[in-house]
This record gives C-alpha cells, structure tokens and sequence, in this order.
C-alpha cells in the first residue's frame, strides 16, 4: 500500500531562527498597492538532522503590508553550514494573527505558534556537493513571531 494522491506526507528538515534588526527598519511607505518595509537580518541559526549552521547578517524580508495588517513576506537569506557550504534559501509566504488582531504582528508583538498563521514556502540554491539534493525538493514553513525575531519549523515535502 503507497502514498495516495489525496496525502501529503513530511519530514522536519530544520529549525530555523532569524534576528530581525528592527532599530533599523526601513519603511518605504504607502505605495500604489501597498505598505511596503524593508526588515534586515543581523543572522541567526538553524539545527536539524542533516544540517545545521548560522544564518549569515545581510539577508532580509521585503515585506508588503495589506490594508488588513496582513503581512505578504519575502526573505533572502544566506545559510552557512557547520562545514562551511553555502546556500541561498529564498521562501514567501504570509503573516497574520490567528485572531484577526493583525496590529500585533505590526508591533512586533512575542507572539506563539497557536496565536500566528506564519506559513511560507522556502527554495534552496547550492553548489556544495554534499547539499546539492536542497536544489530538488519542495519545503514548507511553519512560523512564530519570538522577542528578538522569527522562528520556523521547515518541513520537507516528501
């Protein structure tokens, strides 16, 4: 008996935690089509069973904000691996409250998986031989506003 059709299936590939420098936000303001800032990224980490390393300072999410506070989101970010790879992990997605009180998440608000709808969709590019299989599967998000930033559960699609 396989996998059915009508079933996703996964496996946690890493967790991923991001510091948001928010001293220095950029707000570019209301455009024609929405609110638009810029979030830079002073680093951070992530830990699984076939990777794990630091985010390297430099990335950053280029947020659209909607007229409902919901925030359209896309992070570039630069993975180093504890054996020195480099990858590059783009993922959009979406933020907003679970309760609709999407002005938390605008406030940078602490806010717990149950209270969020943090989800996005990560890709991967490497070169390093021994990540090159990152380059060929399709990876989910899960994700929590923490103190000093973001954190995910990334799962991969099997």
């Amino acid at each position: 008996m396989g996998q059915s059709i009508d079933e996703l299936q996964s496996e946690k590939l890493f967790n991923l935690s991001l510091i948001i420098d928010h001293q220095n936000l950029l707000a570019i303001g209301q455009t024609p089509t929405n609110t638009r800032l810029i979030a830079p990224l002073l680093g951070g980490s992530f830990v699984g069973s076939r990777l794990r390393g630091a985010v390297l300072p430099g990335g950053a999410d280029w947020v659209m904000l909607r007229n409902d506070l919901t925030m359209l989101i896309d992070v570039r970010i630069t993975l180093r691996t504890d054996d020195d790879a480099l990858i590059y992990m783009h993922y959009t997605g979406i933020g907003r409250a679970a309760d609709g009180d999407n002005a938390r998440l605008v406030r940078r608000e602490p806010m717990l998986y149950p209270e969020t709808y943090i989800r996005s969709t990560p890709h991967f590019e490497t070169g390093a031989a021994a990540y090159t299989w990152l380059n060929n599967i399709v990876t989910i998000g899960n994700g929590m506003r923490t103190a000093d930033g973001v954190a995910y559960t990334i799962f991969e699609i099997l």
